[in-house]
């Protein structure tokens, strides 16, 4: 047997010497990558903490500093029923860094002006220029338009998410809701009044809950909307009142706007007819003169005769009736067929002192009673209050206050004679009910509930009436103020009115400013023909919502004025 050769005897220890170093290596290189993941996984877990606590903690340039502000940043609003009417949700916003842009700038403002055309080439081009380091382009931006402005790949671009606020029923309540400003502050409606309570962290998570209901809200708004458009009126309000509580079911002004985009609306969309706007309501006055005067033993009862003359001579003025009685007429006649020459023979009886001291009591002298900012001061003769005032004051001339202080007075006159301020928010264990204050006896509120009605069965009323729901109120059509003086030909009418009248719970107040004559009006343009018949629309579509159940049978107590009531043909063009 051969003995092996030296080299291959030597070749083995060093094969095995490699192996070993090999081994080696390896275990100290995969030492070191496990370190490295350590380290790795230590620093990520670091960053990640710190965002967190950033998240929770951190100032993010003033705007969070709170856990709490995890909330949304503004508190929702919801009507009675807990439907969302505000909210506040995640925008994108681009915005643009001018110093910042690095591409042709020429381009990039041919490009925005495409994608975003409310500004042209020229002044997109002069933004870029310019030396301002950031500027809005657009907020509340689109998802498609994010994506286009992204393409565009100029790093000057900047598109981030925002709070915004969205009202999810867009005009719904536009006027009681108001809108925010840039800043994400109340800037009008209840979003102003309630700015504090909306933006505190401790309160923001509970919704405000509004006394609005949205089914009558959009039955309100559809019966005016559509009144406003067919009489070519120049702007219209409308409020529905719970007489027992004061609570603002519903309330609109015309022409509204979108509280999405303020920004969008004119003047005149912005304005709000309803609490701020102060109008000479007309003869929609009348009952509260009449209601004075019973109170005050002026007049005893619907029967007391009144000399209803064709004309009638008043402190060096004139006073006439649309269709004069020419003949004595009965307080319940002069209610009935709203006789200006009635009324203002009663006022002239109460005095100036009393009729003061009660349009204060009902708070018709100051500013109307509810949380929104918007709230317009009555107008009223002030020092020139004398005694041909006081005649026309009481039949609704001569005073202008807002519409929903019209509501708020019928509400007083027919709650039993007790006033609760209007309110916006709904009554419950958070906003209880406050209490109330006598106005009227309780013997008067009764005794005007068939008085009312009257108006509405046999009197200028009649296309106010909703069969079934015992309606009862009265029209107002009150000449307009032009250059000083009345108009003969332009007007403002209303309907001011309750239901039902046998046991009175809502109020209904229409307003249309300017109406114009149509065909079916035959040339009026008198309450009578526009305003009455909208309020009657209003309470058949919204009684069945407030659980007002149609009855042919019930009626107030309408022996207490027909008696004193002689037939003759009516006619609705009176006011």
């Amino acid at each position: 047997m051969n003995a092996p050769s030296p080299a291959l005897v030597a070749a083995r220890p060093e094969r095995l010497r490699l192996v070993g170093q090999r081994r080696q290596i390896l275990a100290v290189m995969h030492q070191r990558l496990m370190f490295g993941l350590l380290v790795y996984a230590g620093i990520i877990a670091i960053i990640a903490l710190r965002i967190l606590y950033l998240a929770a903690f951190g100032d993010h340039a003033g705007r969070k500093s709170e856990l709490t502000e995890l909330i949304p940043d503004r508190g929702d609003i919801v009507d009675r029923d807990g439907q969302p009417l505000a909210r506040t949700i995640d925008a994108w916003t681009i915005a643009v860094h001018p110093t910042k842009v690095i591409g042709d700038r020429l381009a990039l403002a041919r490009s925005l002006a495409k994608l975003m055309p409310e500004h042209s080439e020229e002044q997109y081009f002069a933004l870029l220029r310019s030396n301002k380091p950031f500027f809005y382009l657009r907020r509340r931006a689109s998802p498609a338009l994010v994506e286009a402005v992204n393409a565009l790949g100029e790093p000057g671009l900047a598109i981030e998410r925002e709070a915004d606020r969205l009202y999810p029923q867009t005009s719904l309540a536009a006027h009681v809701l108001g809108f925010t400003d840039i800043d994400g502050h109340g800037a009008a409606g209840v979003e102003r009044a309630f700015d504090k309570y909306l933006s505190d962290p401790a309160t923001r998570g509970t919704p405000l809950t509004l006394s609005i209901s949205s089914p009558i809200q959009q039955a309100l708004e559809h019966e005016l909307g559509d009144a406003y458009t067919h009489f070519s009126a120049i702007g219209a309000a409308g409020v529905v009142m719970d007489v027992h509580t004061g609570e603002v079911l519903a309330m609109t002004s015309l022409p509204s706007m979108n509280p999405n985009v303020p920004g969008q609306g004119t003047p005149d969309q912005m304005f709000n007819r309803a609490t701020l706007g102060v109008f000479e309501l007309g003869s929609t006055f009348k009952p509260f003169t009449l209601a004075m005067a019973m109170d005050s033993g002026v007049v005893t009862g619907p029967g007391q005769m009144l000399n209803c003359a064709k004309v009638l001579p008043a402190y060096g003025h004139l006073i006439h009736d649309t269709h004069p009685f020419g003949r004595p007429c009965s307080v319940a006649e002069a209610m009935m067929e709203s006789s200006n020459i009635g009324m203002g023979q009663i006022a002239d009886h109460l005095g100036k002192a009393r009729q003061q001291a009660w349009l204060k009591k009902m708070g018709f002298l100051d500013k109307p009673a509810i949380e929104l900012r918007e709230k317009g001061r009555p107008l009223t003769p002030g020092s020139r209050w004398g005694p041909f005032e006081t005649m026309t004051i009481g039949f609704g001339q001569g005073i202008a206050v807002a519409p929903l202080q019209l509501a708020m007075g019928y509400a007083t006159l027919f709650d039993g004679g007790v006033y609760h301020p209007p309110t916006i928010l709904k009554i419950g264990p958070g906003h209880p009910l406050p209490p109330g204050r006598r106005v009227f006896t309780a013997d008067t509120s009764y005794r005007m509930r068939s008085l009312l009605r009257l108006v509405v069965i046999k009197g200028t009323g009649k296309k106010a009436d909703a069969p079934g729901y015992r309606v009862g109120g009265k029209t107002g059509t009150a000449q307009k103020l032009i250059n000083g003086h009345y108009s003969q030909t332009i007007n403002l009418t209303s309907f001011a009115g309750v239901f039902p009248m046998d046991d009175p719970r809502y109020v209904v107040v229409v307003m249309l400013d300017e109406p114009k004559a149509t065909k079916e009006t035959f040339g009026f343009t008198t309450a009578g023909w526009n305003s009455a018949p909208v309020f009657g629309r209003v309470v058949s579509r919204i009684a069945p919502m407030l659980g007002v159940a149609p009855d042919m049978n019930r009626e107030p107590n309408m022996s207490e004025v027909l008696p004193f009531v002689q037939d003759a043909k009516q006619d609705t063009k009176k006011d």
